[in-house]
């Protein structure tokens, strides 16, 4: 069993791996594929809403999807449509077609839409199972994916490799990732058991957890750090470049440096989850992440705006992954319950790039951010709602405590 655990757990490590790759490699090309489609910011944001409407029509899906059909299944569509998207991206840079990128783009999202509550939904179960907690160190791996290809995306920019070889090779690179993982993942997670679609099919329904006022607070922490994590994704190598004066390599390599911060902060939140509450963590995340993005904001020292993004990373990591745990815990249903909370931290991703654009191409990226800026610091307020009790190791022991204590007293 704990074997089955461990590798479990691994597989789910590599399918975040694969995903953070796949993400920063898009990124850290975007103003290379600006130029060669010769775009401008607007116009760009035009682009990335292929991104914002596949990942929507993907993420809203997939709950139903991972009811009917359980996480493994959900999960191999998603990422061979994220690999599909991949290399249709690729292979409108070589024509330089914006409608085929948008398109690329599109199918790209969709992927991650449809595998992102699937995967998350199989971690929430790896935590249940195996008693620790998981969740935090999986995001972890998706930020180690973007830094490994935030540095192969700098370096092919340095060394003048052309966007569409570049992209090819990563879609070669996750397709192997995928074949390796998928052993790993069993069958029948998430899906809903016969009972429940009986009763479903009989007109009873359960209640609706939209209607759940606390998973709507943990969904507003979702959204605003979905926020700062995908407004970084989407534009940070921009807003270096255009914002504060950088090169393209200084934008990737700044990009690098958020994407470093986010992994170290979700590697060593379990750290910090075992020796302070969720609240304490959620609120001290989003309090360093909105002065990192003030100083990027106000600051026109484009070094101490670059290491300002620093903090950005860090106080972006635990948000989106701790509340998804947090939504997991929250009552019956976990899918239903990791699926909304998941569907309203992607409208920040539909809401986010375009929205931006529009605002970057009128008063500038830098003075965009202050949407994000407030958002993060309303998460800081709304953190409490992340409490349940603590980490899934804690919960495990003082179960073991209390069922000893039930033991001793029956005796």
């Amino acid at each position: 069993m704990e074997q089955a655990v461990r590798r479990r757990r691994h597989a789910l490590f590599l399918l975040f791996l694969l995903a953070g790759i796949a993400m920063s490699s898009w990124v850290t090309r975007t103003p290379a594929i600006r130029d060669q489609l010769n775009l401008s910011t607007g116009q760009m944001g035009l682009v990335l809403f292929g991104l914002s409407l596949g990942s929507m029509a993907g993420i809203s899906s997939s709950g139903r999807l991972v009811s009917r059909f359980g996480t493994r299944p959900v999960i191999v569509w998603g990422t061979w449509l994220l690999i599909a998207g991949m290399a249709t991206i690729s292979w409108g840079s070589a024509l330089s077609s914006a409608l085929t990128v948008t398109v690329g783009l599109c199918a790209f999202g969709a992927g991650l839409g449809v595998g992102d509550v699937a995967v998350n939904v199989d971690g929430t179960d790896v935590e249940r199972v195996g008693g620790r907690t998981t969740l935090p160190a999986l995001h972890g791996c998706f930020s180690l994916g973007t830094v490994l290809g935030a540095g192969a995306g700098m370096a092919a920019t340095a060394a003048g490799i052309p966007v569409r070889w570049h992209l090819a090779a990563v879609v070669v690179l996750a397709v192997g990732l995928l074949l390796y993982a998928l052993p790993g993942i069993p069958e029948g997670t998430g899906r809903a058991a016969p009972e429940e679609a009986r009763a479903a099919g009989a007109g009873r329904r359960r209640p609706a957890v939209w209607k759940d006022g606390r998973l709507l607070l943990i969904g507003g922490i979702v959204l605003a750090m979905a926020l700062a994590e995908g407004a970084a994704n989407d534009w940070l190598p921009l807003l270096m470049v255009d914002g504060h004066g950088m090169t393209a390599t200084a934008g990737s390599l700044v990009y690098a440096g958020f994407a470093a911060a986010m992994t170290l902060g979700r590697f060593a939140g379990t750290f910090f989850l075992d020796r302070f509450s969720r609240t304490v963590v959620v609120r001290a995340s989003a309090l360093s992440g909105a002065l990192g993005l003030l100083i990027v904001i106000v600051s026109d020292n484009a070094v101490l705006a670059g290491a300002a993004v620093l903090l950005w990373g860090l106080g972006a990591a635990l948000g989106f992954p701790l509340a998804l745990s947090a939504a997991g815990e929250s009552g019956p249903d976990q899918t239903a319950r990791v699926g909304l909370v998941a569907v309203i931290g992607y409208v920040a991703f539909l809401v986010g790039p375009p929205g931006l654009g529009f605002l970057g191409g009128h008063f500038g990226l830098r003075t965009a951010m202050l949407v994000v800026l407030t958002c993060v610091l309303c998460a800081a307020l709304l953190a409490p709602a992340v409490e349940t009790g603590g980490s899934p190791g804690r919960r495990a022991v003082d179960a073991d405590v209390n069922a000893t204590a039930r033991d001793a007293g029956s005796a």
